[in-house]
């Protein structure tokens, strides 16, 4: 068999060794490290040229000082009276009640989505533990 390697034009860079690790996890490239240290330097006069510069009316210097000031929120608190998740039957139940919620408008859709996420997580694992109630029943039995 051939090696797809021969052909010098498809082997870029070089070659995977093994052993060889690669970069470590957490480890951070040279730039990014040379400007935390430059911004580390004069964090102060930094922070006062942003602050200027959106007093003055530089939007993107606005936006900066805002979403550390007030960061875009990535979800929100989902109260719902959800019935009690046992069996699948409560699965089923508890979905309905999130569409309901949905079409009224109470939740978002992506809202719906992580919760319906939830309540299939939920099935499976009830569905995994009635399995393995039933399989140890047989045991029992044979």
């Amino acid at each position: 068999m051939t090696d797809p390697r021969n052909n010098a034009r498809a082997t870029r860079g070089r070659p995977f060794q093994p052993g060889n690790p690669g970069r470590p996890k957490g480890a951070r490239h040279k730039t990014t490290l040379l400007a935390e240290k430059l911004m580390s330097e004069d964090v102060e006069g930094v922070v006062k040229g942003v602050l200027a510069a959106a007093r003055s009316g530089d939007m993107a210097a606005a936006r900066i000082v805002l979403d550390r000031l007030v960061p875009v929120r990535k979800g929100r608190p989902v109260v719902l009276d959800l019935p009690t998740v046992e069996n699948a039957e409560g699965v089923l139940r508890a979905l309905g009640l999130v569409i309901s919620e949905t079409a009224a408008g109470n939740i978002t859709p992506e809202e719906a989505t992580i919760l319906a996420g939830l309540l299939d997580a939920k099935r499976k694992a009830i569905e995994t533990t009635d399995i393995e109630r039933r399989l140890a029943t047989l045991e029992a039995r044979s």
